[in-house]
């Protein structure tokens, strides 16, 4: 097989200490020539929802890779490691549901394999960091070239950890999504797509009592006003123009928001 030129690198692991740079390592010394994009390391610690949506948000717009993600709180466990095979590419890490909005947005998973080929891990497994002696070598010889079905046996697709869709609701006059993810500006994306604006007019109501305008830029609304928008990722968010949505909306992801006419 020819392989990717490319790796792309999602995690929890923050970059305060030498766990990227070891996963890093481990690709390297797998196969040097290929390159990492590294998408965040800065999931919040064990958030696997917060991950799955930032890698899938993200891998659309990224080369053919292999993608590397590891945000497993159950390290260690009876937990599978998987390689999804899609389309697009092919998606490498924990099966707690990290991986499959991702697979769906490269057109679906075509094939699953259970991590299980020692051959592939890099000396002795800690049971404490599979990103360094499993995941990231696993990536790195596929990178170069290796069959997925090489990780070891098929795994029914069916049978993968998925994490429960987000719940949004269309009514007449309103929606309510929950809160999916917040970037470090204080800006709260919503899981409803952003064509469930329609109709609701410019003039809105945020959880019943905080006035916004359905807008295109952050610029429609004045400082401190709440703006109404289609994100880039073609979700409804909200934001502050100079402020913070997250502190004025006081909410966490999960949380249901509801937006409505006035």
């Amino acid at each position: 097989m020819a392989g990717y030129g490319w790796i792309s690198f999602t995690t929890d692991y923050g970059t305060f200490d030498g766990f990227v740079a070891a996963c890093q390592g481990s690709i390297a010394r797998v196969a040097p020539d290929v390159r990492v994009i590294d998408i965040t390391h800065h999931v919040p610690p064990a958030d696997v929802a917060r991950g799955a949506a930032v890698l899938a948000q993200t891998v659309p717009h990224l080369p053919a890779s292999v993608h590397l993600a590891v945000v497993d709180p159950g390290v260690g466990t009876a937990r599978r490691g998987v390689v999804l095979s899609t389309p697009n590419g092919l998606l490498v890490g924990p099966d707690n549901g990290l991986l499959i909005w991702a697979a769906e947005a490269l057109g679906g998973i075509d094939a699953a394999y259970e991590l299980t080929n020692k051959d592939w891990a890099l000396g002795d497994v800690s049971r404490t960091f599979h990103g360094r002696d499993v995941f990231a070598p696993a990536a790195g010889r596929l990178a170069a070239g290796a069959p997925p079905a090489e990780a070891g046996p098929a795994v029914d697709p069916a049978t993968l950890d998925r994490l429960p869709d987000p719940l949004v609701t269309l009514g007449d006059g309103w929606i309510e999504a929950e809160v999916l993810t917040v970037d470090r500006f204080g800006n709260v994306q919503l899981a409803a797509e952003s064509s469930m604006l329609t109709g609701l007019g410019a003039d809105l109501l945020v959880n019943g009592n905080v006035r916004a305008r359905h807008g295109a830029t952050f610029a429609d609304v004045g400082p401190g006003d709440m703006l109404v928008f289609a994100d880039s990722a073609d979700h409804v968010a909200l934001a502050i123009n100079k402020g913070r949505a997250v502190v004025v909306l006081s909410v966490v992801p999960g949380d249901i928001v509801r937006i409505s006419a006035r």
